[in-house]
């Protein structure tokens, strides 16, 4: 699994289109739920999902528990990694960077902000490469 994160607008989604020819896009922002993501998996591409912080937002309206918003994405990934190796297949996880340190003050900003940090470190610890991304650039960091 690879991991491409960075802030809003930094270029993510070119860094994957350089590395691939064939892509298959599962896209929160085409209004696509996460739970339907292996639609997307049939393909004989490559799965890119993006638009966590829009999955995220959905998920907290339906469950309050933040505890509980946080164990299905990890399911989630871990899902991704075990189909992965299964078939052989490339799933790549586009994740927005959100605050850089700075807390929110409002509460339903500061809880999208630690679940989806929560996630983050998370899919960093399962996902093979990690690379960060800012203004068009990349390193790879794992």
């Amino acid at each position: 699994m690879q991991l491409v994160v960075g802030g809003a607008y930094s270029g993510k989604r070119n860094i994957i289109r350089k590395q691939y020819d064939d892509l298959t896009w599962h896209s929160a922002y085409d209004k696509r739920p996460i739970m339907n993501w292996k639609s997307s998996f049939h393909s004989s591409s490559a799965i890119v999902l993006e638009g966590w912080e829009e999955w995220i937002k959905h998920e907290l309206e339906t469950y309050a528990d933040l505890e509980k918003v946080k164990m299905i994405f990890f399911k989630i990934i871990d899902e991704f990694s075990e189909l992965e190796k299964k078939y052989d297949k490339k799933i790549i996880l586009i994740m927005l960077e959100m605050g850089r340190g700075i807390v929110p003050l409002n509460e339903e900003d500061r809880n999208l902000r630690d679940i989806s940090g929560w996630i983050l470190q998370y899919a960093t610890k399962k996902a093979e490469t990690v690379q960060y991304c800012w203004h068009g650039l990349y390193k790879t960091i794992k």
